[in-house]
C-alpha cells in the first residue's frame, strides 16, 4: 500500500517560478502548503539522470534530505519526434544559463527547418513527478500530452515552450490558453492525477 501524504507543508524542489505556480494551483484542494526549495535556501542539484523520472527522483531526494520534510520534484520537457525526442531531458538547458526560452524555441525551429519537409511537427510534453519523504521512501509517476508545434510562437501565458505547443484537438497553443484550461489537460496535470490517486 502506498504511503499517504498528510496535510501540511510540502517542499517543492524547483526554482522555476512557472512550475511553482502550476504545482501550487494543483495542490490547493488537498490542504497542502507548498514551500519552494529556493525560499529554504536549498540549491538546485546537478541533474545527472538519463530520464525525466531519474532527474525528478534525485531532486526530490536532495530536498527531502536537506530540509527534513517531504519534497515534491518535477522534471519535464518537450520531446519533438523529428528531432529524435530532443530537447527532452535537456529542455531547460537549451534555454541557456539565462533561461531564455524564446532562444530555446528558436533553436527547436531552426533544427526542424534543417529536416526534410515531410518530417512533421509532432511533439509531446512529458512530466515526471517524484514525492520523497525524509526517510527515503519515494513514489514517481509520469504524465504526457501530445500535440504539434506551431510557428511563430503564440500567446504570453504559461512558460517554457508553451507558446509553440498546440495539443491535439485544440486550436490554441498552451501559451494562448487560460491557465485553468491548460491545467485540465497538461502533462503536469496528467502526472498529478496519478500522484493524487496514489497518495491522497
Amino acid at each position: 500500500m502506498t504511503r499517504k501524504l498528510a496535510p501540511g507543508k510540502l517542499v517543492i524542489a524547483s526554482h522555476n517560478k512557472g512550475k511553482l505556480v502550476e504545482i501550487a494551483a494543483l495542490l490547493g484542494p488537498y490542504g497542502i502548503e507548498p514551500v519552494s526549495a529556493a525560499s529554504l535556501d536549498v540549491p538546485e542539484p546537478e541533474e545527472t539522470g538519463t530520464s525525466f523520472a531519474a532527474n525528478a527522483e534525485l531532486k526530490a531526494r536532495f530536498s527531502a534530505d536537506l530540509t527534513g520534510r517531504p519534497a515534491l520534484a518535477d522534471d519535464s520537457g518537450l520531446c519533438v519526434d523529428a528531432l529524435d525526442g530532443d530537447p527532452g531531458i535537456f529542455s531547460a538547458r537549451w534555454a541557456g544559463e539565462t533561461k531564455d526560452f524564446a532562444k530555446a524555441m528558436d533553436l527547436v525551429e531552426a533544427k526542424l527547418a534543417s529536416k526534410p519537409r515531410d518530417s512533421g511537427r509532432d511533439a509531446h510534453f512529458v512530466c515526471a513527478l517524484s514525492l520523497c519523504w525524509p526517510d527515503g521512501e519515494i513514489i514517481t509517476v509520469e504524465g504526457r500530452v501530445d500535440g504539434h508545434l506551431c510557428w511563430p510562437p503564440r500567446g504570453g501565458n504559461g512558460f517554457g515552450y508553451d507558446a509553440m505547443f498546440v495539443p491535439w484537438h485544440h486550436e490554441l497553443s498552451f501559451g494562448e490558453m487560460d491557465p485553468d484550461r491548460k491545467h485540465a489537460m497538461s502533462h503536469r496535470a496528467d502526472a498529478f492525477r496519478k500522484l493524487v490517486a496514489a497518495v491522497f
